[in-house]
């Protein structure tokens, strides 16, 4: 139920919000559009902390607005085209910040109004509100209903098909990241009004309590009711049919209430399970997740299952005391619940533990379902067997918005050939878990569909569909459940894009939507969040608000707009570069990981740097000469380089080393290796120089001795100097093992004795020597060689 007709429910506030909207002629727009400005409000994902990012917040707002008006102008419907043309006018008379926050500020006295019901209201009212919204530059939390991923609950002799709704529940966004400033940026939970679960639990009870009193009442009703038809020949039959009457109508009026108490604390709590799937996705991009919240889930689900169950039968024994022809009040409560029963069953029908999102063929892969209710239902007692099969984002959209049948041809509409595909349910006694698991699944073959334009195989979505029939009482069964999506991949080099298309539908994919619709454009606000998250799951450090400061420059190139294109972020090359920003990012995560990890969570790395800056930065350093940093290469997918202040007081540039060079050295011996290299500059621009030994020492390789017999040879990292056009020093790492020179005139790197004067021989010579150990051969020719010149 909507909160808008939570609010019309009640006269007295339906009237106030009424005065309240047409204060500025709204009303009728919140009539028309109720569920969209609840969606579109509830769920917004920027926290406007200022008066210039509210108003561009509420220009957004009014151009979804009027687009959503535009689309609903081709309805056949004459009366409703003629209603919305008034509303265009209407908004069009409004700025677009006073219309966003009277909207806004409407619905927070609607979710008071609704908070001040359920408390003052026993009886049937509004559920606890899973909404909080604050003043309107104050943060909002994303907020969504429904039943989640789940398929039919049919009656044996309807075969009634139900398809809930995808996605839905609370959701959790983060403080928005601006584009200035320092310190570490990490997702920070807002102030939700998050209902707690055993709140929810205690609701519960209390409802069900409540309605178990009218249980002699009903046992009496029969009582009465047989008396009554075993003695029609009597005098006081008049007086004892209206009296039955009297007891039946308050029956009823008791059921029709719990009913009314029930039904959105259903919706509270499917909703807090959509949210638990909701952050079971972020999970996926690594974000924190707690997933024992879900046995917290489960106790409210068998809780409402057992009080609708009651409900149920309790109406059906009422219906039986047959006293007048046509009850429709009665009958259509019994479909209400029936449906509420339904819907209840099939949404506690979920994945727990979801398949790798980058799916490799021909290897292994694990996955379970479980059924939340299961026990309550005695399925445990003849467990049913999961099927599981693939579908692709076509087929998934067919089952699930046209409301595909399930039969026995299912199975021949997977889109691949899954080894281990079936699975029995197990159920746990000491924590009442129902679950089947896929241990050893295997994805054997695939079908694509065909592509257009440059969509290629990495962007193409399928997801794992689980299905089960079984019978209970006279109902016949039949749910199903969709995992998260899943790239199919079938060679390593095509794992970057398909995590690129992964963690942007795990970070941006709506609440509710069509099998797997996703955005193709989000604010940077939103992004920075997701690769803050991925990046600080893989390698165990956060990125600091500089870094992100990087990636927004690097994303918008010479534009400017608060949002970034999904073409932006993994389409399109970077500038002058044959790769695109996702590529680039996700190879220096990479690295980072299998090679940095140590350096990078002890801040030694700076990283995230243009070259401009970083000379800058260094050249302005109080230490000078041999302090250098560590950057991230703009040029080498996967490099990260040196730069530092050389002896002339000029900044070189050292070429990118990659994991192939971490392979045969680690980075802390490289740079242990440059002497030149003396105090390294501090990420934090608040912290200070370090020295080089203290900074990486515990990075070190030991040197050990070699085994005796043997003379040891070690590999060791020496620079190699040219002169650039414009005159900086650009340095090359080598790492050869140096022999003897053939004379006294001997050149260095790319110094040409010609060009330079005796000094600068001596200089050159200098550096070499001071990479080179005294107990090389040559150690003693070249100190020969540099006092010679300096003669």
């Amino acid at each position: 139920m909507s909160l808008w007709k939570r609010i019309s429910s009640h006269a007295d506030c339906e009237a106030r919000m009424a005065a309240y909207y047409d204060e500025k002629g709204l009303f009728d727009l919140r009539l028309c559009l109720a569920a969209w400005i609840e969606d579109r409000i509830m769920s917004e994902q920027i926290t406007p902390n200022s008066a210039e990012q509210l108003e561009r917040v509420a220009l957004k707002f009014n151009e979804d607005l009027q687009q959503k008006l535009l689309s609903t102008r081709t309805a056949s419907d004459q009366a409703l085209k003629y209603r919305v043309v008034e509303l265009c006018t209407q908004i069009q008379r409004t700025s677009a910040l006073e219309l966003y926050t009277h909207l806004r500020g409407g619905l927070q006295k609607e979710l008071q109004l609704a908070t001040e019901k359920s408390v003052a209201t026993p009886g049937p009212s509004m559920p606890l509100s899973p909404y909080n919204m604050n003043n309107p530059a104050a943060a909002m939390v994303a907020a969504g209903g429904g039943v989640g991923v789940g398929g039919g609950y049919m009656d044996s002799s309807e075969l009634m098909s139900v398809q809930p709704a995808l996605g839905g529940g609370l959701g959790v966004i983060h403080n928005a990241v601006g584009a200035n400033g320092g310190g570490n940026v990490t997702p920070i939970g807002m102030a939700t009004a998050k209902v707690e679960l055993y709140e929810i639990e205690h609701q519960i009870l209390q409802y069900f309590n409540d309605f178990s009193t009218c249980g002699n009442s009903l046992k009496m009703l029969v009582q009465n009711y047989s008396y009554m038809l075993n003695s029609t020949g009597s005098p006081n039959a008049e007086e004892a049919f209206k009296c039955l009457m009297t007891e039946k109508a308050a029956i009823v009026t008791t059921l029709c209430r719990s009913y009314l108490c029930y039904e959105p604390l259903q919706e509270l709590i499917i909703s807090e399970l959509n949210n638990w799937r909701r952050q079971q996705a972020l999970a996926g991009n690594g974000a924190p997740f707690n997933e024992s919240t879900l046995d917290q889930i489960q106790r409210c689900f068998e809780l409402l299952e057992s009080f609708i169950g009651h409900l149920l039968a309790a109406v059906k024994e009422t219906l039986r005391v047959h006293i007048v022809n046509d009850e429709p009040e009665l009958n259509n409560l019994l479909e209400r619940v029936r449906s509420a029963q339904k819907n209840l069953v099939c949404a506690a029908f979920i994945v727990d533990k979801q398949p790798p999102q980058v799916m490799k063929t021909n290897t292994r892969f694990a996955a379970s379902v479980r059924w939340l209710i299961g026990s309550q239902l005695g399925i445990h007692n003849n467990p049913p067997t999961i099927e599981c099969i693939i579908m692709s984002e076509n087929q998934a959209n067919r089952f699930v918005t046209r409301g595909t049948q399930m039969d026995s041809t299912l199975a021949g509409q997977s889109s691949g050939e899954i080894q281990n595909c079936s699975s029995t349910m197990e159920y746990q006694q000491n924590n009442h878990i129902f679950s089947a698991s896929f241990r050893n699944m295997q994805l054997k073959k695939i079908k694509r569909a065909e592509k257009k334009g440059t969509e290629s195989v990495m962007d193409e979505k399928f997801a794992l569909f689980f299905y089960a029939t079984t019978t209970v009482n006279d109902y016949q069964i039949r749910v199903w459940t969709l995992s998260l999506p899943v790239v199919v991949i079938v060679h390593g080099n095509q794992e970057p894009q398909s995590w690129a298309t992964i963690t942007w539908d795990n970070a941006f994919a709506d609440i509710v939507r069509e099998p797997f619709m996703i955005t193709d454009r989000v604010t940077w606000a939103q992004l920075s969040v997701a690769l803050n998250t991925k990046f600080g799951s893989s390698t165990q450090r956060a990125l600091t608000r500089d870094n992100l400061d990087f990636l927004y420059e690097k994303l918008q190139r010479d534009e400017r707009s608060d949002y970034i294109t999904w073409n932006q972020f993994c389409k399109e090359p970077l500038p002058d570069r044959p790769f695109t920003f996702w590529e680039w990012f996700f190879a220096i995560m990479k690295l980072t990981k299998d090679h940095l990890m140590g350096m990078w969570k002890a801040s030694c790395i700076m990283g995230f740097i243009n070259k401009v800056k970083a000379q800058d930065d260094l050249m302005r350093s109080a230490t000078g000469i041999g302090t250098f940093l560590l950057r991230f290469s703009d040029s080498e997918l996967g490099g990260v380089t040196i730069a530092y202040v050389n002896e002339y007081g000029s900044v070189t540039m050292l070429s990118p080393w990659t994991a192939r060079d971490f392979q045969i050295l680690n980075l802390a011996d490289r740079i242990r290796d440059l002497n030149m290299l003396r105090w390294l500059h501090p990420s934090d621009t608040n912290a200070v120089p370090q020295d080089r030994d203290r900074a990486f020492g515990e990075f070190y390789s030991p040197r050990t001795e070699p085994t005796p017999g043997y003379v040891r040879s070690t590999l060791h990292v020496q620079v190699r100097n040219t002169i650039g056009d414009n005159g900086s020093i650009i340095g090359t790492p080598q790492h050869p093992i140096p022999s003897p020179p053939q004379d006294s005139s001997m050149s260095m790197g790319n110094f040409d004795d010609s060009d330079s004067d005796d000094s600068s021989v001596a200089d050159a010579l200098e550096r070499y020597v001071a990479g080179t150990s005294p107990d090389d051969p040559i150690f003693h020719q070249i100190r020969a060689t540099i006092m010679s010149a300096m003669m």
